[in-house]
């Protein structure tokens, strides 16, 4: 499970939550360098591996979102660690904008993907993605979530493929992951206008930059080359 400076804890803390009783002693937070990594609200998390001693192969990769997304699509060394590992990856993974972050390594160009709504439409078809309006989208081995709750929801669908239904649905009720939200404002359609409008003010920054790395020029990757 990636980690990068200024990602959001929820994303993969949702997720490692659910699959980390999968891992037993093989669960690994890779980052560039071992040790505290920042968030976007400032909680640190701990990267126990650098991308040198992460094991070359994996039965899940699996990548966040966050405001420092658009820097994340520009690091030459995130792209190229994923790009190395993804060929020898069982499942290829993100939750919110990490989503983003695989596109910019080529790694779903021709996929069906999601993202956060605020950049779904918007960002993916530039790296050659099909975006699709769902919490969690299997296509093929790469299995993407929307925005940031989205992880509990990949979590369960990830760990249903990787262990059964049966173990995924214990792992639920362990979590007593049974949302009832005080507010329906979870999506653009269910938030209002005055709402959405809020959530754009919030979120622009991180909108302007992640579209903007997602126009750059080809990142030096031929389509023979990318990992399938």
């Amino acid at each position: 499970m990636l980690l990068f400076p200024d990602m959001t804890a929820l994303d993969l803390v949702g997720p490692q939550t659910l699959l980390a009783g999968l891992a037993q002693d093989s669960l690994y937070l890779v980052a560039e360098k071992a040790g505290p990594v920042a968030t976007d609200t400032g909680l640190a998390l701990v990267a126990t591996h650098s991308f040198e001693t992460c094991p070359q192969a994996l039965d899940v990769l699996f990548v966040p979102g966050g405001d420092g997304t658009p820097a994340q699509m520009r690091n030459p060394a995130l792209l190229a660690f994923l790009r190395e590992r993804a060929a020898r990856t069982m499942w290829l993974t993100s939750v919110c904008t990490g989503s983003l972050i695989l596109g910019a390594a080529g790694l779903l160009r021709g996929y069906r993907a999601t993202s956060h709504w605020c950049l779904r439409d918007a960002a993916l078809p530039l790296l050659g993605a099909e975006p699709v309006a769902e919490r969690v989208v299997f296509d093929r081995n790469r299995v993407t979530g929307a925005g940031i709750s989205a992880g509990l929801d990949l979590g369960l669908a990830l760990a249903a493929r990787l262990r059964g239904a049966e173990y995924a649905r214990t792992a639920q009720l362990v979590a007593e992951y049974a949302p009832e939200p005080p507010f329906r404002a979870g999506t653009p359609a269910e938030a209002g206008p005055a709402v959405v409008r809020a959530a754009d003010a919030i979120l622009g920054s991180l909108v302007a930059g992640a579209t903007e790395a997602a126009r750059s020029p080809d990142r030096g990757l031929s389509d023979a080359a990318l990992p399938r």
